[in-house]
This record gives C-alpha cells, structure tokens and sequence, in this order.
C-alpha cells in the first residue's frame, strides 16, 4: 500500500504542474490576441484619422500652440479642400526636430482658377473684397506672392494657403511656401479635443 501511495504522489504533483501550464499558455494566447486585435483597430482608426499637436502660432487666435488636433486624413480623396477648410500639408521647410519636411497647419483660401490679390491690406478673391472674421489683426499685408496690389491665377491642382494669424504666418504669401499641390495635402483638420474648455470642430 505504502508503494502504491508513493507512487501516485509525484503523478498528483505533476498533474498540478500541466494545469498551471496550461493556464499560463492559456493567458499568454488570450493576451495574443487581445495585442493583435488592437494592432489591427488602432492600424483602420490611424488609416482615417491621425492625431496631431500645433507647434507654431501662425493660426492663432483659431489655434494655439500646443492644441492638440485630429486630421481626417481621407477628407479630399474624392475632391479637393474647400475655401476655408484648415489643412495639414508637407512643405518643403526642412523642421529642425525631425530633419525632414516641415508640416504646416493653414486655411484652405485660394482654390484652383480663383484671381487673389491682396491690396492695402485687403484680400481680394476674383475681385471681391474676402471678409474673415477668425483673423488674429483683421487684415492680410501682402509679401511676395501676390506682390501687392498684383493679381494671382491659382493652377489647376494648386491652392493658396494661409495662415489665420496673417502678421506671423508663413504661408502662400512666402516663396519657402508658395502655392500648395493636392499631392502635398495630408488632411483635414475636423476637431480640437484639447484644452477640454476648448473642444470644437472645423
């Protein structure tokens, strides 16, 4: 008896050690799937939208630096940005933090074949005087492009972007700027999630 006894103790033991590996393999899998299945939601979500952070201020008083945007990044697959829309686009300005191109965060103004001329700090858009109340100063000074009082064609593809704080932006108004391609723009800013107090959408 004694034998026997000795002999279904480590059976027991063993028996006990294959269950807690079992469960162990059984939490590692279900952690698996649980990693994989958020890679693949996060993957679809970031295919549409893309967070992002403002680093400049040439679009106060809309935006402020340190904002943090969400960019819709399938707005203009089918159709180009509408006047007024506030785009994300790739510039050639080199960013000194990345060492790549700079991003720039402006507002969709100028669409393909609109004449915008800016005059006494006025823009004017196919020949009309263009009100724009989120202004940061109330007026837009010319610089290179238009020259002021001169007339610019937007081109085909083309879009002339600026930046709502007219005095402190670099825009399309700037040759290190100039006109924007389709091709440049990443997206659409559709929302502000932060400051909480300052949640809107666009």
């Amino acid at each position: 008896m004694n034998n026997f006894e000795d002999r279904t103790e480590p059976v027991e033991a063993a028996s006990g050690t294959n269950a807690s590996a079992e469960s162990a393999a059984s939490f590692i899998k279900s952690l698996l799937i649980d990693v994989i299945i958020a890679i693949i939601l996060a993957s679809i979500v970031l295919y549409f939208v893309r967070p992002t952070i403002v680093k400049q201020s040439s679009m106060e008083n809309t935006l402020h630096e340190n904002d943090y945007m969400i960019m819709y990044r399938q707005a203009y697959k089918s159709h180009g940005p509408e006047r007024g829309d506030i785009i994300i686009f790739q510039s050639s300005m080199p960013d000194e933090t990345t060492g790549g191109d700079k991003l720039l965060i402006k507002r969709a103004i100028g669409l393909p074949g609109d004449e915008i001329m800016i005059l006494d700090d006025q823009l004017y858009i196919n020949g009309e005087a263009y009100t724009e109340d989120y202004l940061k100063d109330g007026y837009t000074p010319a610089f290179e492009i238009p020259a002021e009082g001169e007339t610019l064609v937007v081109p085909e593809g083309k879009y002339y972007a600026l930046g709502d704080n007219r005095v402190g932006s670099i825009d399309s108004r700037r040759s290190e700027v100039g006109l924007v391609d389709i091709s440049q723009i990443k997206g659409k800013v559709i929302i502000r999630l932060f400051p909480f107090n300052k949640i809107r959408t666009f």
